[in-house]
């Protein structure tokens, strides 16, 4: 069609170029990896809460204080008994959940600019006037492979994903980002993101969280 959507994906292939590694899903058909040169099942993780739980987040091109007091919760919360990882890619970081690697994958860019539009200066900022959160082509196969091997995705709102944007890299087309390997786990995380947005709107509503004042 002439407006493909992620959820128009039936075939997607995130291969590692360093390690030969190869996560395939193909739509109602399920999924195949490669990994180390062995065929591998899809083993999401079983965690269910927090405690205890690895997960990965993006954090380049995202403003460092607004996505602290966003993060606060979840960072804290996994600091000693788990951990949390900024690993740099989407696609990584997603395969690594339907590996059962990672509990979860969480990038929360985009929900800052959706929710508190005023946070777009500050990404602009950073990035010399773009804005550097996901596009469609880091997520989509990634999101079929996740989808496939029965991990929970969404954005960071909660919202589904299939009816964005395949196609484009600007501000309209970027989105944020919520994997896990269970339901249970992805409600946790999205009611902690819930809680974080509402800290940061208190935060820069009395001059906090940022460089300087916003609103």
């Amino acid at each position: 069609g002439e407006s493909p959507v992620l959820g128009d994906v039936d075939d997607g292939l995130v291969l590692e170029l360093k390690t030969g590694s190869m996560f395939r899903a193909r739509r109602g058909a399920g999924t195949s990896f490669v990994i180390a040169g062995e065929s591998r099942s899809p083993a999401p993780s079983a965690a269910t809460g927090l405690d205890g739980a690895f997960w990965t987040y993006g954090l380049r091109g995202r403003p460092t204080m607004p996505s602290a007091i966003v993060l606060e919760e979840l960072i804290d919360r996994t600091g000693v008994s788990s951990g949390t990882f900024d690993l740099g890619s989407a696609a990584f970081g997603m395969t690594r959940v339907a590996t059962g690697q990672l509990d979860a994958y969480v990038d929360h860019g985009q929900r800052l600019i959706d929710d508190l539009p005023q946070t777009r200066e500050l990404f602009e900022r950073i990035a010399g006037g773009a804005v550097l959160n996901n596009s469609p082509y880091d997520v989509a196969a990634a999101l079929l492979i996740c989808t496939e091997s029965g991990c929970t995705v969404t954005d960071a709102g909660g919202r589904p994903l299939e009816g964005r944007a395949l196609v484009g890299s600007g501000p309209d087309e970027q989105l944020s980002t919520l994997a896990a390997g269970t339901p249970e786990l992805h409600a946790q995380i999205l009611q902690a993101l819930d809680r974080g947005i509402d800290r940061l709107r208190a935060a820069m509503h009395q001059g906090r969280g940022s460089a300087r004042p916003i609103g």
